[in-house]
Order: structure tokens, then C-alpha cells, then sequence
């Protein structure tokens, strides 16, 4: 307290100093029966008593809930079944490209008039396409850090089945969106969709509610921040779909938020899990 105290008027130049609390009596005498129960104390000159008071006291009333933790976050799993999932789909695509001579690109790459057209299987093969190595590596490593966050608060089956969903109607949104000649790939759009899934759950939770609503709102505001820093970059960029996959990321998980935890067992994992894998065969099935 003493120490946050003086970092304050440190910071607004007020001289203050910190000293051993020798507990004086009025004749500046050791006092017999401590007058003060901390052993330390922050004096400040007369003159700046009234303006360094005043302040203390704003900074403690705006900061009353700083030390208040975010209530726990209980993890549904640890989020590596999911993840292993995640990678084997999206690497087992170069290594087919390799060992065939079919053009899976041109089959599975989100072309807009196609989807508009109707070949909405497009809007799921198109995310586990990748332009190169670079590519596939950036999506590998922040889908396996939001899909893993995500799978605590939601499991690994349920969260990437949501993923998925919320991707490709991110893509269905691009594409509807974008001219007729317009082609995207890859699964950023899925990753942006985890993020605005996990920003949106643990706000909808509530998990830091014990303080003020800009503090309880941290969460989708620091999603928000990071769609800004990594998801607007070159002209290369779908920036388009990285808005859309945040924004449908954002409305799904702010519906499956209230999901009671009795749901989310080991048994409706395995289903949802399965259900997202199906979709992705599926989809390649009716592509190819």
C-alpha cells in the first residue's frame, strides 16, 4: 500500500519520503503504546498535504477492485486432442498435393462466384488449403494457441466443431461479399473464429465481473486488439475474412457460452469432435 502510494506521487512530482514508523508519542518521544500499526510511513511537506491527499484518495476510489482476482476458469480439457486434430487436417493436404497429380487448390479454394452458385463445400475445404510453408506454419501455430484456450472453456470437440461452423460461415459472408472473381484459402479465417469464440465465452461467463465493466469487458477487448495487430497486414491479406470469421466467432460463443458444464462431457465431446471431422471429409468428399 505504502510502496503503489508513492509510485502515485512519484508519478504526479510530488516529494514525498518513506521512513520506518517509530510510532512518537506527541513529545516526539518513542511512544509507549504504538499510535501506528504499520511499520512504515509516507510523509509528504505541508504545503502539497491537501493536493497529495486528494490525489491518494481518487486514485484508491478508481482502483478499488485492481486487487480483485478474475473468478476461476474451470478447464473442460486441456485442449491436445483437438489440437493434434487441427494439424493433421490441415498438414495432411500438402503431403496429398505432393503425392498426387489431382488438383485438390482447384477443387477446394473459396472462389466467390462458386459458393454463390452453390458449392457451398467450398466455404470448409478452402480452410485447410495453404499458399505455402510460411502460410500453413502462421496458421498452425495461433490455431493451435486459440483452439487450445478454447477447448478449456469449451472441450476440444464442441470447440472445434463451433470452429468450423463459424469459419465457414465467415467464408459464405466473403464470399457473398466480394466480386465474382475473388479466391481465398487457408485457415486464418479459422483461427479468427477460435478467437472470437474464446473472447465471447469468457466474457459471456462473466469470469472477471468482480470488477468494473471496462475491466469485465477485457477480454473481447484484447481479442479485438489482436485482430487489429495480426489480422489487418499486406495486400495478400483477407483482411475481409479475418472480420467476418472474428464477428461469426463472436456470435457463436456468445450463444454456447451458457452451456451448462453437465453438457460438455466426454461422450457430447467425442460426438461434436466427430461431427467436425465428418464435415471436412464431407466436404472434400462432394469436392472431389
Amino acid at each position: 500500500m505504502i510502496a503503489e502510494a508513492a509510485f502515485v506521487l512519484t508519478a504526479i512530482n510530488v516529494e514525498h519520503q518513506v521512513t520506518r514508523n517509530l510510532a512518537l508519542d506527541e513529545n516526539g518521544q518513542p511512544a509507549a503504546v504504538p499510535r501506528f500499526t504499520g511499520p512504515w510511513r509516507l510523509s509528504v511537506p505541508t504545503t502539497e498535504a491537501a493536493f497529495a491527499g486528494n490525489q491518494l484518495s481518487t486514485y484508491w476510489r478508481e482502483n478499488t477492485n485492481l486487487s480483485k482476482r478474475p473468478r476461476e476458469s474451470p478447464a473442460v480439457d486441456s485442449g491436445l486432442f483437438g489440437a493434434l486434430g487441427f494439424m493433421l487436417v490441415i498438414w495432411a493436404l500438402p503431403l496429398l498435393q505432393e503425392w498426387t497429380l489431382y488438383d485438390w487448390r482447384g477443387a477446394g479454394i473459396m472462389a466467390a462466384r462458386a459458393v454463390t452458385e452453390g458449392e457451398w463445400w467450398r466455404t470448409i475445404t478452402a480452410l485447410t488449403l495453404h499458399a505455402d510453408i510460411g502460410h500453413i506454419m502462421g496458421n498452425s501455430l495461433f490455431g493451435i494457441l486459440f483452439g487450445s484456450l478454447l477447448a478449456r472453456q469449451l472441450g476440444s470437440g464442441l470447440g472445434w466443431l463451433l470452429i468450423v461452423i463459424a469459419a465457414a460461415m465467415a467464408n459464405t459472408l466473403n464470399a457473398f461479399s466480394q466480386g465474382d472473381n475473388f479466391r481465398s484459402l487457408g485457415a486464418s479465417t479459422a483461427t479468427f473464429a477460435a478467437l472470437g469464440l474464446l473472447a465471447a465465452v469468457v466474457w459471456r461467463r462473466g469470469y472477471f465481473n468482480n470488477n468494473d465493466w471496462r475491466r469485465s469487458f477485457a477480454p473481447v477487448f484484447a481479442a479485438i486488439c489482436l485482430v487489429a495487430f495480426t489480422g489487418i497486414g499486406d495486400a495478400n491479406t483477407d483482411v475481409a475474412a479475418h472480420l467476418f470469421g472474428f464477428g461469426c466467432g463472436l456470435l457463436l460463443g456468445f450463444a454456447s457460452a451458457s452451456l451448462p458444464f453437465s453438457f460438455l462431457n466426454r461422450t457430447n465431446q467425442w460426438l461434436a469432435g466427430g461431427t467436425a471431422l465428418a464435415l471436412v471429409v464431407t466436404a472434400w468428399w462432394i469436392a472431389l
